[in-house]
């Protein structure tokens, strides 16, 4: 039998994965309000992050990678550049959180919108660097607004309805290490 730690692990992960895989085959339905809309907030992008920086364990680097690869090829992206940004984003996240637990949560939401805001300048760099066409500097910027305003309701929802929360400190793992 499988411990309940163990349990709990694994099916916050397939939750993780079955949230995205709504969320990208939402992203591939053909709705759309009209021309010349607003781009909505990258969830994928804030979920990942809000679960990131509450229990990292449930957010595996491989996952991440996958689930935004896939992305790429589906909305017709550079194929693993986006997914590169974020995975490196992810962990530099991750290697902080420790410390980021101690933080309120104003200061989280601003860490995470500096980290969107480079991940955003760095993919606009490489793409321009290449010759690849992109879309309009303001849509960029509008969906990356988008995304730092919808952060907070991410990290309300996944912690009331899915009960997500932080490790308190000295909590511990089955195997008695820190997290």
């Amino acid at each position: 039998m499988i411990d309940p730690i163990t349990r709990q692990r694994l099916w916050h992960q397939a939750l993780y994965l079955g949230i995205l895989g709504v969320l990208i085959f939402w992203q591939m339905l053909p709705l759309s309000v009209g021309a010349g809309g607003w781009p909505g907030p990258d969830l994928m992008l804030a979920l990942t992050f809000a679960w990131l920086l509450r229990r990292p364990e449930y957010v595996p680097a491989l996952a991440i990678a996958a689930v935004f690869f896939t992305e790429d090829l589906l909305t017709l992206r550079p194929p693993g550049l986006w997914a590169a940004i974020v995975l490196a984003a992810t962990e530099i996240l991750r290697t902080r959180e420790a410390g980021m637990r101690d933080l309120g949560f104003l200061l989280e939401w601003l860490v995470v919108s500096g980290v969107m805001a480079a991940m955003l300048v760095a993919d606009r760099l490489i793409l321009t660097a290449l010759f690849v066409p992109q879309p309009p500097l303001g849509l960029a910027l509008l969906e990356y607004l988008a995304t730092v305003a919808a952060y907070p309701a991410v990290v309300g929802v996944s912690h009331l309805l899915l009960g997500l929360r932080r490790a308190a400190p000295g909590e511990v793992d089955a195997f008695g290490r820190r997290l």
